[in-house]
């Protein structure tokens, strides 16, 4: 890692980022824009606002290879809140309490190894797919309803972390394309509790780790270029 401030030569490459709670993709990239003074920056793999994590940034040339890294698979550490459901199937929505039942651990364990391997996922309302030329999002906010096709992707792993009533928390290997919200979403209709997803960090984008990430205030000091 170079710790001088990059010179216009270097400024091609690939910066690992914990994205701090609060902020859009975006706006990591427009930090990382005014640090290195370049605009031709982008990511892999969005993360949601309220999500932590493993973002990769891509500088100059290296915008290139952000394609096929967003290809591959993530790995997730999740929070899920069980006894209640989400207009955003996350924290950021209008949530409705729903069935006060505690499943078991065993009952929880079952449920999600229904989960593992190839599946049919619908995607949230609140996403930024397209429908007809708009984003979903847009639509669902004007109060118009929409219909999500589900989308085959692929769980590699999910491991009980911890569980107790009403959180669980998870960590799962899935295929590029999936929605951890949707996930939380559905293991509660599996649970019958109802359930969404209250906090959530990316630990990892195909070879690329978490722990080897810098934190955005680095970013904004230009100190950092991989």
């Amino acid at each position: 890692m170079n710790h001088q401030t990059p010179t216009a030569q270097e400024k091609n490459g690939l910066i690992l980022v914990n994205k701090p709670s609060g902020m859009t993709s975006h706006d990591v990239v427009n930090t990382a824009r005014r640090a290195f003074g370049i605009k031709r920056i982008g990511h892999a793999g969005t993360l949601d606002p309220m999500a932590t994590g493993l973002l990769i940034l891509g500088i100059g040339k290296a915008t290139k290879k952000l394609g096929s890294i967003t290809g591959s698979s993530k790995t997730y550490t999740a929070e899920i809140t069980l006894g209640a459901t989400s207009t955003t199937d996350d924290k950021e929505g209008v949530l409705e309490k729903s069935e006060n039942t505690q499943p078991t651990a065993e009952q929880v364990q079952n449920a999600l190894e229904k989960f593992t391997g190839e599946i049919m996922q619908t995607p949230p309302i609140f996403s930024a797919i397209k429908i007809n030329g708009q984003r979903a999002y847009k639509i669902a906010r004007r109060g118009e309803t929409i219909k999500m096709e589900p989308r085959k992707i692929t769980i590699h792993k999910i491991e009980l972390v911890s569980y107790k009533y009403p959180l669980l928390e998870i960590k799962t290997d899935v295929s590029s394309g999936t929605y951890i919200r949707s996930l939380a979403r559905d293991i509660g209709q599996e649970l019958k509790t109802g359930a969404y997803l209250s906090g959530l960090e990316r630990t990892s984008i195909g070879e690329y780790k978490l722990q080897d990430a810098v934190e955005l205030e680095k970013i904004k000091e230009a100190k950092f270029l991989i």
